[in-house]
C-alpha cells in the first residue's frame, strides 16, 4: 500500500468517529422534502414502519415512528407516490443511512382518486350500492349508538340534537379514531363491537368533515366491508364535503352533518305525542258515531216490534205452550218411566201369586209348572210392552217438527216479523223470507208470489 506523508501524519478515525462525522455532515439535511414512490412498506415492532422511497435513479431507506404514523391522514401503500417530509439520519449500529419521515402528503391526488374509483367499481359490481340491499332505519329506535371521537364538537352536536328531539332516548358511544392512519382499524373495531353487543337499533358514524386526505379513512375497503356486514342499520355523517366517501355510498342512510344525522335517526317526541292525541280523538269520535248508529238501529227495530199486535203475540205464546206440553207428554223418558212402574206392579203381583201358591202347598211339579207359566207370562208381557214402547217412540219421532223437516219438508217464515207463512198471499215480491230446513236455514228474497 502506498501512502503520502500527510496521510501518515493524520491519525486514523475510529468507526464511531467516522459515524459521528457522517451525522455531523448530515445536519444541513435535518429538514428536507423528498418526492418518490413507496416500496416494501412493512409494519415493525411497537407500531413503527419501515419502507423504501425510490425513483428511476436511486433508492433511499425510510423509517416512520409510530407516533408520527398515527398523526398521518393515511398510511402510505406500495406503488403510491408521495412527498415525504423528514430528516436524513445515519444509524451507526446498522451502518445505514435513512430518511426519518414525520409527515406525508400525496404528490398526485389524481392517482389516489383513480385507485378509489377502482374500489368503487368493485363494490358496485357486487351490488353494494343498490337501494334494495340497504336496511331500513327504524322509525323509533330503543337505543342509538354513536361511533365517533369521544371529544370535540361532533359528539356534542349529536347528543344535543338527539336528546332535544327525544329527551329520554338511550345513547351508547363507541369511541373511535376518525382521522389518521389508525382510524380505519379503529372504526372497524368499534362497529364490530357494536354488532357483537347487539344492544342498539341504529348506529351513526360521524366526524366533522375535512379534506379529501383527512377523510381517506372512510374511503378504505375495510371500513366499507364492515358497514356492509353490519346487522345494525348504519347512518353516516362525515361533514360538509361535496365528495361522497365509499362509507356514505354503502351506508343505509347518508347525512351531511351530525345535526342532520341526529334528526334522521330519532323522531321528535313532541310530534309523536301530538299525533297520538289526534288519533285518539279521531278514534273516540268514530267509536261514538258507531255507537250512536247502532243505538238508532236498535230503536227502529224496537219501534217495529211495538207495531206487532199484542193478540198475535199472545196466540203464538199459547201455541208454543201447547207444543211444549205435547212434547213433554210424548217424551220417551216419561213413557219409559210409566212402563217401569207397570213392570214393578206386575212383579209385585207375581210375588203375591207365588206366596199364595206356597201357602196352598202345591206339589213341586205344580210349583215348577206354575213358575214356568208365570215366567212365560212375564216374558210375553215384557216383549209386548217393549214393542209398544218402540212403536210409540217411532210415532213420536215422526210427529216431531224436526222429523217432519228431516223428511224433506221446510218451514217458511217472514224474516222481518218472524211469522210462519202458510200461503203465498201472506208475502210479496221483494220481502225477505227465512226457510228452515231439516239441517240449517236459508235467507231468501221473494221474486214472485201467487
Amino acid at each position: 500500500m502506498i501512502s503520502t506523508q500527510s496521510d501518515q501524519a493524520r491519525p486514523p478515525l475510529t468507526v464511531s468517529e467516522l459515524a459521528f462525522e457522517i451525522k455531523r455532515r448530515l445536519q444541513p439535511l435535518a429538514a428536507v422534502l423528498v418526492k418518490g414512490e413507496v416500496s416494501g412498506m412493512k409494519a415493525l415492532r411497537n407500531g413503527h414502519y419501515g419502507f423504501t422511497i425510490r425513483d428511476r435513479g436511486a433508492v433511499v431507506e425510510a423509517f416512520l415512528f409510530a407516533g408520527d404514523a398515527r398523526r398521518l391522514p393515511m398510511l402510505p401503500e406500495d406503488g403510491q407516490e408521495f412527498v415525504f417530509r423528514g430528516r436524513v439520519d445515519f444509524w451507526p449500529q446498522g451502518g445505514k443511512l435513512r430518511l426519518i419521515v414525520d409527515w406525508v402528503e400525496f404528490d398526485d391526488v389524481g392517482k389516489l382518486r383513480a385507485q378509489l374509483e377502482q374500489l368503487k367499481q368493485r363494490l358496485e359490481a357486487e351490488g353494494a350500492f343498490e337501494l334494495g340491499r340497504k336496511r331500513p332505519i327504524p322509525f323509533l329506535p330503543r337505543r342509538v349508538a354513536l361511533i365517533t371521537s369521544p371529544t370535540g364538537a361532533v359528539i356534542h352536536d349529536l347528543q344535543e340534537t338527539i336528546l332535544d328531539r327525544y329527551p329520554n332516548m338511550d345513547i351508547t358511544v363507541y369511541p373511535a379514531l376518525v382521522q389518521g392512519t389508525a382510524s380505519p382499524g379503529s372504526v372497524v373495531t368499534a362497529l364490530r363491537r357494536c354488532n357483537q353487543d347487539a344492544a342498539v337499533d341504529v348506529v351513526v358514524i360521524a366526524r366533522g368533515g375535512g379534506s379529501f386526505e383527512e377523510l381517506y379513512a372512510f374511503n378504505t375497503e375495510p371500513v366499507a366491508r364492515a358497514i356492509l356486514v353490519s346487522h345494525i342499520p348504519v347512518v353516516t355523517a362525515l361533514g360538509h364535503t361535496s365528495d361522497r366517501t365509499v362509507a356514505d355510498m354503502v351506508a343505509d342512510a347518508e347525512c351531511r352533518t351530525p345535526t342532520e344525522a341526529g334528526s334522521r335517526v330519532v323522531p321528535r317526541k313532541a310530534d309523536l305525542l301530538r299525533q297520538l292525541d289526534e288519533r285518539s280523538t279521531r278514534l273516540q269520535r268514530a267509536a261514538g258515531g258507531r255507537l250512536q248508529r247502532e243505538a238508532d238501529r236498535l230503536a227502529v227495530r224496537a219501534d217495529r216490534l211495538q207495531l206487532v199486535p199484542r193478540s198475535l203475540l199472545e196466540r203464538r205464546a199459547e201455541r208454543l205452550r201447547r207444543f211444549v206440553a205435547e212434547l213433554a207428554r210424548l217424551r220417551p223418558a216419561d213413557q219409559v218411566a210409566r212402563r217401569q212402574r207397570e213392570l214393578a206392579e206386575l212383579e209385585r203381583r207375581l210375588q203375591a201369586s207365588a206366596t199364595r201358591l206356597v201357602r196352598a202347598r202345591v206339589t213341586d211339579l205344580e210349583r215348577r209348572r206354575a213358575g214356568e207359566r208365570l215366567e212365560q207370562l212375564v216374558a210375553d208381557r215384557l216383549r209386548r210392552s217393549e214393542q209398544l214402547l218402540a212403536d210409540r217412540e217411532r210415532r213420536l219421532a215422526a210427529l216431531s217438527p224436526d222429523g217432519v223437516l228431516a223428511r224433506g219438508y221446510a218451514i217458511a217464515l217472514d224474516d222481518e216479523s218472524g211469522r210462519v207463512l202458510r200461503a203465498a198471499s201472506e208475502t210479496a215480491p221483494g220481502r225477505k223470507v227465512r226457510v228452515r230446513l231439516g239441517r240449517g236455514a236459508l235467507r231468501t228474497r221473494v221474486e214472485e208470489a201467487g
